[in-house]
């Protein structure tokens, strides 16, 4: 029997496809426990079984038909320059005056929609006070998995590169490194920065941290801002 995955629709992103960080933590899952980079390449289709493709050098691509959505590939190391982490309250206090949350492009977003209900994460940064180029957000997850944890660095990512009622951003790709899982029911803060522009695609890093100010994952994302 092929092996599938199905991304449940409470996972969306836009309103007709999952959200990114989760489609790529999903990926990874199948890549291995190290740092993977995940490229997506079309928007990932909710509630449909997508066929696992494995190859022999442990990449992985999710397949609709015949076109490919998601490919991952496993990564011997992955380093990233975090700054100067961003503890917790002031993690809340950026993100609670974020000014992205008005004329967001995808309310209803499972990792940082202004109107999603409470089963979504709410990781909708906002710029740190005193810290240019640095945002953040206060996040407290109700349950801990790897697959929740690359969706809470994916929506804090774009952040940085957005701009309020400003053209949307979509994920293209992702690596990330997760060295620890977050404890459930514990405030933590998803911190993010710019890392470099390069016309409409916009690199940026992003990190989780907990309360005594350690890093348990980090990641880098390429985004690519729509054409109006």
């Amino acid at each position: 029997m092929a092996e599938t995955v199905v991304l449940p629709a409470r996972f969306n992103g836009p309103p007709a496809s999952a959200n990114g960080g989760y489609t790529a933590g999903r990926v990874a899952a199948l890549a291995g426990d190290g740092p993977v980079e995940v490229t997506l390449l079309r928007p990932p289709p909710l509630d449909r079984e997508l066929r696992v493709e494995r190859h022999a050098d442990g990449s992985v691509r999710l397949l609709d038909g015949d076109d490919v959505v998601a490919s991952g590939r496993p990564l011997e190391a992955l380093e990233i320059d975090v700054p100067a982490v961003v503890d917790v309250a002031a993690a809340h206090a950026a993100g609670a005056a974020t000014p992205l949350a008005h004329e967001h492009p995808f309310p209803t977003c499972f990792g940082c929609g202004p109107m999603r209900g409470d089963d979504g994460l709410h990781c909708l940064c906002g710029p740190v006070a005193g810290r240019e180029g640095i945002w953040a957000v206060g996040w407290t997850p109700g349950q801990s998995s790897r697959e929740l944890v690359w969706a809470a660095l994916d929506c804090p990512s774009s952040a940085p590169v957005s701009e309020p009622g400003g053209a949307p951003h979509l994920l293209g790709r992702i690596a990330a490194r997760v060295d620890r899982l977050p404890l459930a029911g514990v405030p933590h803060a998803v911190m993010s920065w710019t890392r470099s522009l390069d016309g409409r695609k916009k690199h940026t890093g992003s990190a989780l941290v907990d309360g005594d100010g350690g890093v348990l994952a980090i990641a880098h994302a390429t985004w690519i801002e729509l054409r109006s």
